[in-house]
């Protein structure tokens, strides 16, 4: 069986711009929706509370297809529900830039392979105002050189230093670990007398 952890270096695409502090995870994934058995078809109501009324980020034309989240201070705050950074994930961001994170939220993002930058108030209005006014700019997130690009806007970025190495080496992707060493796995099923029946 062939496999191995799955590596998180930079992130590439269009920034989807979404302003505001406290942005908590009953706004992210409203709790009607935490009773889906799996995470599958989340994305479809990533802050469906707050997009009924229309002119939504996440409803704009020009940031569909966006991987890029630009987001402010204390984003992900409130209870501690795994299914917000899954929402967001699934409907297609594959990384967070931001001025500050609940502890928790970010935990739970590390563990999906979401990396969540942080950068100064004034970074993170720079970056906001250039996918506001410019939707089509690359944005380049680096976690080699911990820095946000966005067209000729560069800033530098931080993150925890065991979660940034977690997320650059693999050690993140606990299946692919697995994978990544498979005999090892069998060898030790077949000396376990209480397993049975498991092969490849």
């Amino acid at each position: 069986m062939s496999g191995g952890p799955l590596k998180i270096e930079r992130v590439s695409g269009r920034a989807l711009p979404l302003r505001g502090h406290d942005i908590d995870t009953d706004r992210i994934i409203p709790a009607r929706f935490l009773v889906a058995v799996s995470f599958e078809g989340l994305e479809r109501h990533v802050f469906e509370d707050d997009r009924t009324g229309g002119g939504h980020p996440f409803d704009a034309p020009q940031y569909q297809g966006a991987r890029v989240l630009l987001v402010n201070r204390n984003f992900g705050c409130g209870s501690s529900r795994e299914h917000a950074p899954q929402a967001i994930q699934r409907w297609g961001i594959q990384a967070i830039v931001g001025e500050g994170y609940s502890e928790i939220f970010f935990g739970n993002s590390v563990q999906l392979g979401l990396p969540c930058l942080t950068v100064e108030g004034g970074a993170i209005e720079q970056l906001q105002a250039r996918a506001e006014q410019s939707p089509e700019t690359a944005f380049t997130v680096d976690l080699d050189a911990m820095t946000v690009t966005g067209g000729d806007v560069t800033v530098r970025a931080t993150m925890p230093a065991a979660a940034r190495d977690a997320l650059v080496t693999g050690l993140w992707d606990g299946t692919g670990l697995l994978l990544a060493d498979f005999d090892q796995v069998l060898a030790t099923a077949a000396r376990l007398p209480y397993v049975s029946g498991f092969a490849r």
